[in-house]
């Protein structure tokens, strides 16, 4: 899912660059929304992984 995230910043970035704005401001939006629910998930597995006693794993 950051892959994810990255790929549409990347995607608003170019858009940006060759003045395509409301395209860098959807990619833009979905990139934000992206990781928003990679940060929440990773939170939720992390307090899991705490309560299973195991340290959360690094996302790869």
């Amino acid at each position: 899912m950051l892959t994810w995230a990255l790929m549409f910043f990347i995607v608003a970035v170019i858009a940006a660059v060759f003045g395509f704005g409301g395209i860098a401001a959807g990619a833009a939006g979905i990139a934000k929304i992206l990781f928003a629910v990679f940060l929440v998930l990773f939170v939720i597995s992390a307090i899991f992984a705490l309560l299973r006693g195991r340290p959360p794993r690094p996302p790869l």
